[in-house]
Order: structure tokens, then sequence, then C-alpha cells
């Protein structure tokens, strides 16, 4: 014999799926999103201790539940956002990276950086995209990829004792090559 909860349950999904869809389709961006926040906050509602004896009452137990799933998700997406971008401002093991192309002290100036002018730099002048290019990758404005790319190549010259001129030309010299024997 089924226990009481489990028609209540039944009977929730059956009939009521459609409006928790809709519901929790509001809190969150894609309907797969939305199918997981409704399975959650049927599991939650359905394992917990709640004492509800109609599908009425149910339902707005698993609606509460769904707000609260939403809140929670949203609060770990920006508690590990926090994280990555702190463990982004780390040092980096030599080993643990091989950067190929740039030499260990502009690399090492890089981690000095804060995450958001590293990207900047790197996104512009290693990836050598534009700035709007730039600022729709990190979903900036493009005011705001100019400035973090402007702080961190100063901070980035002023590590490494660098300059640039006013007239932004770099000085280069040309190495004499041995003539070839065109025999």
């Amino acid at each position: 014999m089924s226990r009481s909860w489990e028609r209540l349950l039944e009977e929730v999904a059956r009939e009521r799926y459609a409006r928790l869809l809709a519901r929790a389709a509001l809190l969150v961006p894609t309907r797969s999103d939305a199918e997981d926040l409704v399975q959650d906050a049927l599991v939650a509602t359905f394992t917990g201790r709640a004492r509800f004896t109609t599908a009425a009452e149910a339902e707005q137990y698993v609606r509460r539940a769904i707000v609260t799933r939403s809140v929670d998700r949203a609060r770990t997406a920006a508690a590990e956002r926090r994280a990555l971008e702190r463990r982004g401002a780390w040092p980096v093991a030599e080993d643990e990276l091989a950067p190929t192309g740039l030499d260990h002290d502009v690399v090492a100036a890089l981690q000095t950086l804060s995450a958001r002018q590293r990207a900047c730099v790197v996104l512009r002048h290693v990836d050598d995209l534009s700035v709007e290019q730039t600022a729709s990758a990190l979903g900036l404005s493009a005011g705001a990829v100019k400035r973090y790319t402007s702080d961190g190549a100063a901070r980035l010259q002023a590590a490494l004792g660098t300059r640039v001129d006013d007239e932004d030309t770099v000085p280069v010299e040309l190495m004499s090559t041995p003539e070839v024997r065109r025999d």
C-alpha cells in the first residue's frame, strides 16, 4: 500500500508540473535549468518532514522550494565566481604553467595585476583582440576595457622598468646578417 506522500507526489507531478515548470522558468535562464530546479524542489519537499494533506498544500511547498533553490544556486554561482577571481590572482608555480612566447619577467609582472587588468592586457596585447572584442569576451563596456588595459599596461611598465615614447614607437635595431653566397 502506498504512503500518503507518494500519492501526493504523483498527483503534484502529474497535474501541476507544467505550472511549477513555468514558475521555475521565470527564475532561471534555460528550460533545462527550470526542469532541474523543479526536480530539486520536488525532492526537497517530499524528502523533508513537511506535513501537508492536499496537493494544493504540497504545491505551495514546492513553489517555495523552487524560489529557495534558485536563490541558493545564484549565491553558489556568485561564490564560485568570487573564488575563481581570487584564484586567478594567485601566483602560478612555474612547473604548473609553462607560458610560450613571453619572457618569464613579463609573466611574473602579469601575475601582479588584478584579474580584470590581466585579462584585458592579455586579450588586447597577446591575443591581439580589438577593444570591442575584448569587451564582448569579458562582458565589460569598451570604456572599462580601455581603462583596465591602460592601468594594467602602466603597472606592467613600472614593474618591468620600461616606458613607451610619446610617439608610441619602439626602437628597432637591425642585426647584420651574413651574406648568402649564390653559386
